[in-house]
């Protein structure tokens, strides 16, 4: 016996927005004989549109109406879309970190529907006057503080994306999370005002490496006495996440009542979803994820995209995998390095100019934090890809084959070179290929971290008795 949650995402008002998936998924299981009896469904109505709400209001709030249910053995699953799935992520670590304050109903699967688990390149237009006339056309706020949440490289996303990251594995506990995604935007729904509604390598509104919790978290950082004719050498350090189940959905968009991964309902997702619900045990699961990697790969080979033109030529759309790279800039003394250059290089000769044509996508900077940037990088071709063929005609050649450009590195130009206190130029270590840190359909968290030079003559002791003016002092040495 199964109590099933589903949770919706942003901006929603209507429980419309779920369609027919709770009535499919019970047909569905019952036509395919499945055991699996899903007791009472309760759909979800919380409040993201306005400004007021934060992501903690929204889960105490969450933890409040979990309660009421009397769950029959204190145990539920849960489907969620968009923003619910960090939502009852963020819950999850509240209940884990508060027992006290938190309820203790166990959640058996996390099943997440085009999750916004490393935020949206779309939630800086939600802030925008355009949104904002947008929800107000709509009798709403925009919902500014989840928007804040959601902007690519918040910190709160990033505190709990590191927490996820540095966790222990959630399956072995039984509790078992899934990452279901569509692989493409629905064309109708592009938006000429923002073309991230119809950026390749997302939904439409996630990015697939957004949604995915497969991630890593990088550092860069000096080892002792790694230093080389004034230039500071970084080495990497890198901490991969526990394995998360996840399937991109093939043909599937974020949003829209024919291709919405939730509210269309469309057989192949009702499918995976009970796959997920199916799961038993963590042999099942690590089964899954397995299934699930072979299928991906599959995907990952039909991957052009004929977009019809109506009497023109269809527009060429190349599904390649991406990689999303959530850069910080910092020293070792916390202190963000705003106004510094990172460059990535190519080839044993480290140089810019040797990066692949093509390979960065986008780049947004954090409206509050200026030293956190998201790059999106195309993933094929920076490992180098073999020819694009157009499938209405193998003979022809969409794109030639693309070589590799490794070892890849990293190049920062911090804006202070000189003062009594400042930084100096840094590269990673030479010959060490950063593509290591990077996974397809994934977001790495890259920590770049500087050591802050701290010249003696900041603070000095001295035996002169005489009134003697410092107003001027002279730097002097590098203090150790």
């Amino acid at each position: 016996m199964t109590t099933l949650v589903f949770v919706h995402g942003w901006s929603v008002t209507n429980t419309a927005t779920y369609g027919q998936m709770p009535q499919k998924l019970q047909q569905r299981a019952a036509a395919d004989g499945i055991n699996l009896t899903l007791a009472d469904i309760w759909l979800s109505e919380y409040v993201s549109f306005d400004d007021v709400v934060t992501m903690g209001d929204l889960v105490r709030a969450f933890d409040h109406a979990l309660r009421d249910l009397h769950l029959i053995g204190a145990s539920f699953a849960c489907v969620t879309h968009s923003t619910g799935g960090p939502v009852i992520r963020e819950w999850l670590r509240a209940q884990r970190d508060m027992p006290g304050n938190y309820s203790t109903i166990k959640l058996s699967h996390l099943v997440m529907l085009a999750p916004a688990n490393f935020g949206s390149a779309l939630a800086q237009l939600g802030k925008s006057v355009l949104g904002k006339l947008k929800a107000w056309w709509g009798g709403v706020e925009p919902g500014q503080r989840i928007l804040d949440w959601l902007e690519l490289g918040s910190a709160d996303s990033l505190r709990l994306n590191l927490d996820t990251i540095h966790g222990a594995d959630p399956a072995v506990s039984g509790l078992y999370p899934f990452v279901l995604t569509g692989d493409r935007p629905d064309r109708s729904l592009y938006d000429h005002l923002n073309s991230y509604t119809g950026e390749d390598g997302s939904d439409g509104v996630v990015r697939i490496a957004s949604a995915n919790l497969n991630a890593q978290h990088a550092v860069l950082s000096q080892q002792a006495g790694n230093t080389r004719e004034g230039i500071d050498a970084l080495a990497l350090n890198l901490t991969r996440s526990p394995r998360c189940a996840f399937k991109m959905v093939a043909g599937a968009s974020h949003s829209g009542a024919e291709h919405g991964i939730l509210a269309s309902a469309a057989p192949a997702t009702v499918a995976e979803i009970l796959r997920c619900l199916q799961v038993r045990s963590f042999t099942d699961y690590v089964g899954l994820c397995a299934a699930f990697d072979r299928e991906n790969v599959q995907r990952d080979a039909d991957k052009v995209e004929l977009e019809p033109a109506g009497p023109f030529a269809p527009r060429v759309h190349i599904h390649d995998p991406c990689s999303q790279l959530i850069l910080r800039l910092t020293d070792d003394a916390g202190e963000a390095l705003n106004g510094a250059g990172f460059l990535l290089t190519a080839g044993l000769q480290a140089s810019p100019d040797l990066m692949p044509q093509g390979f960065m996508l986008d780049r947004q900077s954090n409206a509050h934090n200026r030293n956190t940037v998201t790059l999106f990088l195309n993933h094929a071709l920076l490992a180098g890809d073999a020819r694009v063929a157009n499938p209405s005609n193998t003979r022809k050649t969409l794109r030639p084959a693309v070589p590799s450009h490794r070892p890849y590195g990293a190049e920062i130009r911090p804006a202070d070179l000189t003062g009594l206190v400042h930084h100096a130029l840094a590269k990673s270590v030479a010959g060490e290929d950063l593509f290591s840190m990077l996974g397809a359909h994934q977001t790495t968290v890259l920590d770049v971290v500087l050591p802050r030079k701290i010249h003696e003559g900041v603070f000095r002791l001295t035996r002169t008795l005489t009134p003697e003016d410092f107003s001027h002092p002279q730097p002097g040495p590098v203090i150790g």
